[in-house]
């Protein structure tokens, strides 16, 4: 277990213990979510390093890793995928400036994301720590991810956008992660980085239930103002943020059956449209936000 004296995000020792959560997905074991007064920004205390985390994955209700459709809450995840793709792709290719190029996704999952760009035709190369979840992609896509361990000997300055779609929270190695990426991008090169914000309204209304804190899969917690601190911290310059609009309703509905023991759809969805519309009018609010970055 990894305790923490100070903030792992800024190295503030101005922590405090903010709320306890409970790991509804893999171990139902409860984890404290401490604060940080230096950055904003909040991290999983006393977390499994990253030699005993996997166990924590092995969950058929881990959907990015198991392509899962069992339960409604899941079969809405792959309905609303479709759209969420489209979004995704066309954020690479506004934020690089091209129709196609090279992509590297870290943290790519079952691959849906490199197909979907592939078959836009960019040339995708992908990276992944699980190997059941490096297994589907080959077997659903014919795609091959890389172990995550093969980030750093990747060649430098090779790809025109670089992605990691809600996988920041996850890396243990944060600092050093920041800074490589930087040397993997060409000049001009893009890196978009979508990560939970805790500051939204569903999280606030949900509190301790709310599904995307999701421990101790999540290392850290990030509002806006503690990524920020972050990306400058590493020189990599905040372009735009873009609004997640459906994670509200994917995090709802798992935070309503996580509060209640029940999948109350009705109420899931209502909390799950106000922080939609929210996330609409100030991307602050949203339930997840993309950071599109230059370096």
């Amino acid at each position: 277990m990894i305790y923490y004296n100070a903030c792992p995000l800024c190295g503030s020792s101005q922590i405090h213990e903010a709320l306890t959560a409970k790991d509804y997905t893999v171990s139902k074991e409860t984890f404290a979510i401490f604060h940080c007064g230096g950055c904003g920004g909040r991290f999983t205390q006393q977390t499994p390093d990253n030699e005993n985390i996997g166990r924590y994955y092995q969950s058929q209700e881990y959907i990015s890793h198991s392509e899962t459709k069992k339960g409604l809450i899941n079969r809405l995840y792959h309905s609303v995928r479709k759209i969420t793709l489209r979004s995704k792709q066309n954020w690479v290719r506004s934020a690089a400036g091209i129709k196609q190029g090279s992509l590297l996704d870290i943290g790519c999952g079952t691959g849906a994301f490199l197909h979907y760009m592939q078959t836009g035709g960019w040339t995708v190369t992908g990276l992944e720590p699980d190997e059941n979840a490096r297994s589907k992609a080959k077997e659903i896509y014919n795609i091959e991810p890389l172990p995550i361990d093969q980030l750093f000997t990747l060649p430098a300055h090779q790809y025109d956008a670089i992605t990691m779609w809600h996988v920041l929270e996850h890396v243990h190695e944060l600092h050093s992660y920041l800074d490589h990426i930087r040397t993997l991008l060409k000049p001009g090169g893009s890196l978009l980085i979508a990560v939970p914000n805790y500051t939204s309204s569903d999280a606030a209304h949900y509190g301790e239930y709310w599904a995307a804190y999701d421990v101790p899969r999540h290392l850290y917690h990030f509002s806006p103002a503690a990524m920020e601190k972050l990306l400058t911290y590493h020189q990599i310059q905040l372009v735009k943020k873009h609004p997640m609009v459906f994670d509200g309703f994917y995090v709802s509905l798992l935070s309503e059956k996580y509060k209640t023991g029940k999948s109350r759809l009705l109420a899931g969805f209502f909390n799950g449209f106000r922080s939609y519309r929210k996330g609409l009018k100030q991307v602050d609010d949203c339930s997840s936000i993309v950071y599109e970055c230059k370096v």
